[in-house]
């Protein structure tokens, strides 16, 4: 597993402890200018030998050209079979099995493996675990700017390939590689706090503006919220991603909400 990581220290051990109990041998993770205590979390993990820490400096995120360096070097330098390029918000979960039972039923042809993403939505801080609070997903997913939320891959891996920003695709020899789907659901947890949120926005959207190489449509999700943010509109928007408990019972009435527990039951398990 790959993992680009900046400012996530509230849910980073969580991500990782996860995910090397459910099948990823190893993680590669770049860390690209994190304050917070994300650097000594990954820290931990790398002296038991099974995390591969590295520092970013630069601040325009050029998430595929760095994510594609550590796809590569999943393949070069550790062996890897397979790798997923994970965002620290996202627990890839296999529907039976372990992720590696889950991608060895991908046929042998098949460069990448598509999974879809479901959000689970905020709920109103009280000092426990996100994974605890947040125990309702929406029942059709969307971004912020309320568009389909567009799923993952993961990929067999190989020396040349090529990442596109966002991990929505990968590309051999100058190709977009065709995917199919892959047992796997990605349960998402994008907003956790408002001020976990406020920062992954102000942060990522200006580095978005920085990066003179990509095609300003190309992350338009980050940078409207960052226009909302220094527009002075942000804070609406963000309030509205936390739902009240009223809020939960309607939806959850209503259909548009599903109650999950899957990683409460999992996390409870590891602890």
């Amino acid at each position: 597993m790959t993992l680009l990581v900046r400012d996530e220290q509230d849910v980073l051990r969580d991500n990782i402890a996860f995910h090397l109990a459910n099948g990823v041998d190893e993680i590669v993770l770049m860390d690209n200018l994190s304050v917070d205590g994300t650097a000594e979390i990954a820290r931990d993990f790398e002296r038991s030998g099974r995390l591969h820490y590295t520092f970013q400096p630069q601040d325009d995120y050029a998430q595929g050209r760095w994510v594609t360096q550590m796809a590569r070097r999943a393949c070069e330098e550790f062996g890897a079979d397979w790798v997923i390029n994970a965002d620290a918000d996202e627990f890839w979960w296999p529907h039976e099995g372990s992720l590696k039972d889950a991608l060895a039923a991908i046929p042998f042809e098949s460069l990448a493996a598509s999974v879809e993403r479901t959000n689970f939505v905020a709920r109103t801080a009280n000092g426990e675990p996100f994974w605890r609070r947040m125990d309702v997903r929406r029942a059709v997913s969307t971004n912020a700017l309320g568009r389909p939320l567009p799923g993952k891959v993961a990929h067999r891996a190989r020396p040349g390939v090529v990442v596109d920003q966002g991990n929505h695709r990968v590309a051999l020899d100058g190709t977009w590689s065709a995917s199919v789907p892959a047992p796997i659901t990605i349960l998402h947890y994008p907003v956790r706090t408002h001020a976990q949120y406020e920062n992954k926005i102000a942060k990522g959207g200006a580095a978005y503006a920085r990066n003179a190489e990509l095609d300003p449509g190309i992350g338009e999700t980050w940078r409207q919220l960052h226009r909302r943010l220094i527009e002075g509109t942000f804070a609406a928007a963000a309030a509205d991603e936390v739902l009240s408990d009223d809020a939960v019972a309607e939806g959850l009435a209503a259909g548009t909400l599903v109650r999950d527990h899957r990683l409460i039951d999992a996390m409870a398990a590891l602890l």
